[in-house]
């Protein structure tokens, strides 16, 4: 095997697949990850999989001798994420699994396994291809993807609940303290394929934020999808994603959103952002608590932190409110998280009372609804 190829262009697939590697390998080859040489295509595939999670990529490449090996991820790529940015030779004689690096002044030998070791990427065979626009894809994930749990014991809640069909569709995520769910129309999309039947899927939040990295990458057109019971396949246009999908029944996150409300309030996102920023300085101190204080008659929330042993803080921004006075507590964490996913100039906070949800939407925006169960605070 022999090519030539640009080494950013070596480097920056690698740390694409890489993020598919591995942490705990139950096998050797599962550390690496598989390189192909093709002479004919003059393209170089690299793929990495952990048995859960899959990315392959490919790029252009001058490959004189076309050859396979499977190498270290992490040794591989920290060699090559150093190299002068210049053209890298990478050459592997037949029959042997030491493959040679050359760039500028350096060589360097890196000793790999054969590639029939390495576990073939899942593949779909029954089913119809599926396309989805990019765009949609990239604007339903960025405002729910951060609502995710972390707790692996929640595993169904580890993941993205993806409804989907001829239409619209729709992004659910939820950690049990705030839930975030996300409309995408797809009336307009220029889509080859749309949905013939609904589609309704937990994907484990993990692929998707590699998915959205992917996406990062061609952000027009569509991306094709395969999906069965376990598996779904993202095949976009020199790049692929598979993962297994997570088990169980998702929760009915829609019977927990209200839909009558007491109190309406309207302001100015980023200057609620940039006053809960700063009132979080001590809210930190206190279990990032903040209290929010919704006054009708004055027209204003004041945003307040009481951390007697440490400090106190006060904050108020002007906002339209209709309904009585409230004293509520949030976390300061959950609220910028879902502030910050907004894309819009204005939002709505919807209330009932001090122990109920609140619902925060934009005005003018994506339709979206953010969740967040707020805290039970003393007077």
């Amino acid at each position: 095997m022999r090519l030539v190829c640009p080494q950013n262009q070596l480097a920056s697939n690698l740390s694409l697949v890489g993020r598919a590697v591995a942490s705990r390998p139950t096998h050797p080859v599962l550390a690496n990850i598989m390189l192909k040489a093709d002479d004919k295509n003059q393209t170089v595939e690299l793929t990495a999989f952990d048995l859960n999670l899959g990315i392959r990529v490919n790029f252009a490449a001058t490959v004189t001798e076309p050859g396979s090996i499977t190498l270290p991820a992490r040794l591989f790529s920290d060699i090559v994420s150093r190299l002068p940015d210049e053209d890298v030779t990478l050459t592997l004689e037949a029959g042997e699994a030491m493959a040679a690096i050359a760039c500028g002044s350096g060589r360097y030998h890196v000793n790999g396994l054969p590639i029939e070791e390495f576990p073939d990427l899942p593949t779909i065979d029954d089913g119809e291809t599926t396309y989805l626009p990019i765009e949609a894809l990239i604007s339903g994930l960025d405002a729910s993807l951060f609502a995710a749990a972390t707790d692996e014991t929640k595993r169904v809640l580890t993941g993205v609940h993806l409804t989907a069909n001829a239409e619209s569709l729709e992004f659910a995520a939820t950690d049990g303290h705030r839930l975030s769910v996300v409309n995408a129309e797809l009336q307009d999309a220029d889509s080859p394929t749309p949905f013939a039947d609904s589609l309704e899927v937990t994907i484990p939040a993990r692929a998707l934020r590699e998915l959205e990295k992917m996406l990062g990458l061609q952000t027009e057109g569509a991306i094709a999808i395969k999906f069965d019971q376990t598996q779904m396949i993202f095949q976009g246009a020199s790049q692929t994603l598979t993962s297994r999908l997570l088990d169980g029944n998702y929760p009915n996150y829609r019977q927990l959103v209200p839909t009558s409300f007491e109190r309406q309030i309207s302001l100015d996102r980023k200057a609620f952002i940039a006053a809960l920023e700063r009132i979080a300085v001590l809210a930190d101190q206190k279990n990032n608590i903040v209290k929010l204080s919704i006054d009708s008659t004055g027209q204003e929330i004041a945003i307040s932190v009481d951390a007697p042993d440490v400090a106190t803080g006060r904050e108020s921004i002007p906002a339209q409110i209709s309904g009585d006075d409230l004293d509520i507590a949030f976390n300061v964490k959950y609220l910028l998280d879902g502030l910050k996913a907004i894309d819009s100039s204005d939002i709505q906070i919807q209330l009932n009372t001090a122990t109920s949800p609140a619902i925060i939407t934009p005005i003018g925006a994506l339709k979206m609804t953010y969740l967040i169960m707020p805290v039970q605070i003393r007077n």
